[in-house]
């Protein structure tokens, strides 16, 4: 198995290092991640600069760009052979609910989707994570599971896992996205030259987050494994705006 990794900390993160060395037990890993902390990045492509990417004298590479740009010149044009699986992480810090949408390891993840491939998203529920082993240990169980029953290529999985020796985990749950309430308000200040800023709040509360989504799971013990799609289409309301739309006309 050819698997790619990238992540949003940046190549230096600890979650992205101690991943790789669990995943070479399943073939060749190849590391592409930003040059930096691209944290929030999301889906953003880099269109108006070239990309640079150096090598690291072991066959992995660090880019001047986000995590989509790492995943998307990976697999275009920088490696010799594509890719078998993409997996990012492991992000310092859970990606639930609402999350997904700006984060840039879900991003990395949605791009070799994207690109045809199946993909992981890995978090683990800490900023500050002391067993990210646990994390490492969960990936490593499921892309083995892979030889018996295959993630398609339509499928991204997003995976939240507690910060807990992996003997206390409670098990795996398959869950939903939750939802947040809406962002705190952002902080104004000045700078030294007494210009206004603003530092943009944290995330909302947990709203929607009751049996079955992935922040309920994650407070319960479990690892939260959630299936994700990159049709945004509301299915449902086709009809009703199209009889709408001919009322309009």
């Amino acid at each position: 198995m050819r698997i790619l990794l990238s992540n949003d900390d940046g190549y230096q993160s600890p979650g992205l290092l101690i991943l790789a060395q669990h995943l070479v037990q399943f073939g060749s890993v190849t590391i592409v991640a930003p040059d930096r902390d691209r944290s929030g990045a999301s889906n953003s492509l880099t269109l108006t600069r070239p990309l640079r990417a150096h090598e690291l004298g072991n066959g992995h590479y660090y880019v001047e760009g986000t995590p989509t740009d790492c995943v998307h010149l990976a697999i275009t044009g920088l490696l010799d052979e594509e890719p078998d699986l993409v997996i990012a992480g492991i992000n310092h810090g859970p990606n639930l609910g609402d999350d997904v949408l700006y984060s840039g390891t879900v991003a990395a993840a949605t791009e070799g989707r994207f690109l045809g491939l199946p993909a992981m998203a890995i978090s683990i529920a800490s900023h500050e994570p002391k067993y990210l082993e646990t994390a490492a240990q969960v990936t490593a169980k499921l892309v083995a599971s892979l030889d018996a029953e295959a993630l398609g290529s339509n499928l991204i999985l997003n995976v939240n896992v507690p910060d807990v020796p992996f003997g206390q985990l409670a098990g795996m749950q398959a869950t939903r996205l939750g939802h947040r309430h809406k962002a705190e308000p952002v902080t104004k200040a000045q700078d030294p030259r007494g210009r206004t800023i603003y530092w943009v709040g944290p995330a909302g509360a947990e709203a929607d987050a009751g049996p079955g989504t992935d922040f309920h799971a994650l407070r319960q013990g479990f690892v939260s494994v959630t299936p994700l799609q990159v049709d945004l289409t509301r299915h449902g309301l086709l009809e009703p705006l199209s009889e709408w739309l001919e009322a309009c006309a």
